[in-house]
């Protein structure tokens, strides 16, 4: 593309110097292999987030949450999740939790007993913070501290597009005091 019909302004904000247009995803090239299956691979773009969702901590340090947010949503414990720490030291986690599954992980644990239907939340967090550190204990960077968040993330509730993808800003916006306290 050279550019918008008659609109210059918009051509010079989606069209880099160079003629690059900017899509806002962060990708690699992948290396060119003369053996091995990934030899037809060589040169094609590899998509691995979105430049508007990198975290950047008050270190300096980028961060792309989708590495954790993949490794962590392996586990049968949490329905879902969002890593958070713009401005921070630290990554924090917002996680809509799978309470069944809890309930019966915490049954087998004996954290609770087969007449108890209720988890206390300090409970709660600790075994979703085990299953967080288990799970992307491999990733570059850790998840401090979590928060347990009671309303999953939905397309009526406004907090996921209609493909399903969290939508940060709003979730960020409604959980803000949450997210505040995690860094006290």
């Amino acid at each position: 593309m050279k550019g918008y019909y008659k609109n210059p302004t918009a051509t010079k904000k989606a069209l880099d110097e160079d003629g690059w247009f900017d899509t806002g995803d962060i990708g690699w090239i992948a290396p060119k292999n003369s053996m091995g299956r990934s030899r037809k691979c060589g040169g094609m773009l590899v998509l691995e987030g979105r430049a508007k969702d990198t975290i950047v901590l008050s270190t300096g340090e980028n961060v792309e949450p989708s590495e954790l947010e993949e490794a962590a949503i392996r586990s049968t414990l949490i329905q879902q999740i969002m890593v958070v720490g713009q401005d921070q030291r630290r990554l924090g986690a917002l996680i809509f939790p799978n309470k069944d599954e809890l309930l019966t992980v915490a049954k087998k644990l004996s954290v609770t007993s087969d007449d108890s239907i209720e988890l206390s939340q300090e409970k709660i967090k600790s075994l979703l913070y085990d299953e967080v550190r288990k799970w992307t204990s491999g990733c570059s960077f850790q998840i401090g501290p979590i928060q347990v968040v009671e309303e999953p993330f939905t397309i009526e509730n406004g907090m996921m597009t209609p493909t399903m993808k969290i939508r940060r800003d709003k979730v960020s916006a409604r959980y803000k005091e949450e997210i505040a306290n995690l860094y006290k």
